[in-house]
């Protein structure tokens, strides 16, 4: 949720230029960083975890399914032993271990009470069905919130289509049900409910943004379609059938087990809203997934497959990502208006915000190109912003959103759905292999349809 993430500051001291220049070379070192932006030097662990992350699955899968938690703890200690020892800022860590800690009691919560809600869906499902249960899951997204809409319908997605399943339903469902559908709410992304923080009314991006968000949603669901139209009847070709009409009217209707998690679900729903006292939010959803795991029927756990490994390897893998993105991050802030030029366009702030969501988590993004939209309109508030440059406010929220989808980690719910993909057996592919079979192939020419409508400088 990075909240946080608007107070997060490069450290401000300065070289006082009357006093003897260390020959110290790590103090040197040390204030030439102080003095503007980080070094790009810093950015290396970030840079390192993300080719681990895309690269080890596939050139060694085993060696990564042992290792990854030396690789995200290692990496992402030498960055936390840099702030703490080198440059002595407490503050951004502890910025970034609040920001962590939000995002983990978020995906963490919603994990364990979807886990508990066992909804029946009778399968095989028929690709118009397939594209009404996502279109119904986008539009879930911005009352659930995203990642709340993903771990509730991912089950029931891939348990609709058992026999029949492949990597492309999960890459569809992560681009329309934990990404682009959520655009219309503050609810619906976390980039969003930053907005609204800083003054975005409510339902401004619903007014706003809905027709982006028909164009993606429609433009994605027509490409889904289309794949899985084909993937049908090559699977009818190949021997699968429906069940004889007598026997469909008999196969259970779908149905919702484990209602009481309902409750649950509006707790953390409602404890996103809460910002004070400090971390009351996230005990809030941590009771919530406490009460949820105790009073659930372990029935539906059993049905549903629950384990914590999925939540475990995110956990362990984004406490990496956090920690390291830190001095990319500030780097972004201290730079941002210098690469987008002294007159940038509503598409410089749609791809810019964009292509940086799909690598660093999209809510803090969101925040950097605010600020310096800012800068470039001249505005102080955001009232001023909503006034005068409508248009390039909802490029970043869309860019944010959209762009999200692009890779597992863009967005919070990404890697989960992917890990409980893999858990019921969905052989899923690794993190450049969605980038290039699925984000390129599938998503980038709805986002280029999308600039090209709305954005276009």
């Amino acid at each position: 949720m990075a909240v946080a993430a608007a107070s997060r500051k490069w450290p401000q001291n300065r070289v006082d230029s009357s006093s003897t220049v260390s020959i110290d070379p790590l103090v040197r070192l040390r204030d030439s960083f102080a003095m503007s932006a980080p070094s790009p030097v810093l950015i290396l662990p970030f840079i390192l975890l993300l080719a681990a992350m895309a690269l080890a699955p596939v050139i060694a899968p085993q060696w990564w399914l042992r290792h990854y938690p030396k690789v995200s703890f290692g990496l992402g200690g030498m960055t936390v032993a840099v702030y703490v020892f080198f440059l002595h800022d407490l503050a951004s860590l502890g910025h970034a271990a609040h920001e962590y800690a939000g995002f983990i009691a978020l995906i963490g919560s919603l994990y364990v009470i979807a886990g508990g809600i066992r909804i029946e869906m009778p399968g095989p499902a028929t690709p118009a069905v397939n594209a009404l249960f996502l279109f119904a899951g986008a539009v879930a997204a911005n009352v659930l919130g995203t990642t709340g809409a993903a771990m509730l319908l991912i089950r029931p997605w891939i348990q609709m289509n058992q026999g029949r399943v492949a990597a492309y339903h999960i890459a569809f469902f992560i681009f329309l049900v934990a990404n682009v559908g959520g655009c219309l709410t503050p609810i619906g992304d976390p980039p969003l409910f930053l907005g609204y923080l800083q003054g975005v009314p409510f339902w401004w991006v619903a007014r706003k943004c809905w027709p982006m968000w028909a164009t993606g949603t429609g433009l994605l669901l027509a490409i889904f379609f289309f794949l899985d139209q084909r993937a049908w009847k090559k699977w009818q070709k190949n021997g699968g059938q429906l069940p004889p009409p007598a026997e469909r009217r008999e196969r259970k209707q779908p149905s919702i087990m484990g209602l009481s998690n309902l409750f649950f679900l509006a707790m953390v729903v409602g404890a996103v809203f809460i910002n004070h006292p400090p971390f009351l939010r996230e005990g809030l959803m941590v009771l919530a997934a406490l009460g949820s795991y105790y009073t659930t029927n372990k029935a539906h756990h059993r049905a549903n497959q629950f384990s914590f490994h999925p939540l475990v390897e995110v956990a362990v893998l984004f406490a990496g990502v956090f920690a390291t993105m830190i001095p990319a991050l500030v780097l972004l802030d201290h730079r941002a208006a210098e690469i987008l030029g002294p007159r940038p366009g509503p598409g410089i702030f749609y791809w810019g915000a964009g292509c940086l969501s799909a690598v660093l988590d999209n809510a803090p993004t969101y925040l950097g190109f605010l600020s310096a939209l800012f800068g470039v309109a001249g505005a102080n508030e955001v009232s001023d912003l909503l006034g005068q440059r409508p248009d390039f406010l909802a490029a970043i929220s869309i860019g944010a959103v959209f762009f999200g989808a692009a890779t597992y980690i863009g967005n919070g719910p990404n890697f989960m759905v992917k890990a409980i993909a893999e858990q019921r057996g969905v052989p899923m592919p690794s993190f450049t292999g969605f980038l290039l079979k699925y984000s390129l192939l599938a998503l980038l020419p709805v986002l280029v349809a999308v600039w090209l409508l709305f954005f276009r400088d």
